[in-house]
């Protein structure tokens, strides 16, 4: 598996989706898994604490390209 990072701006053509994991630092630490979306806020999972949390999309600036051979 290989993890590309892709920048969200306005002008991205990458939309975030549910089950797509989002950060708000390059390199991807912490990531969040996004598991609800509606108003422009986003209801989020930290797969290793297991700690959830609603953030504006406009805070992260990354979303995770995964690839699988």
């Amino acid at each position: 598996m290989r993890v590309d990072w892709v920048l969200l701006d306005e002008t991205a053509k990458a939309a975030v989706r549910i089950g797509d994991l989002v950060s708000a630092e390059a390199g991807g630490t912490p990531t969040w898994r996004v598991m609800k979306l509606a108003d422009g806020r986003a209801w989020l999972r930290d797969d290793v604490s297991r700690m959830d949390c609603i953030a504006s999309l406009s805070q992260f600036h990354w979303k995770a390209d995964i690839w699988r051979p």
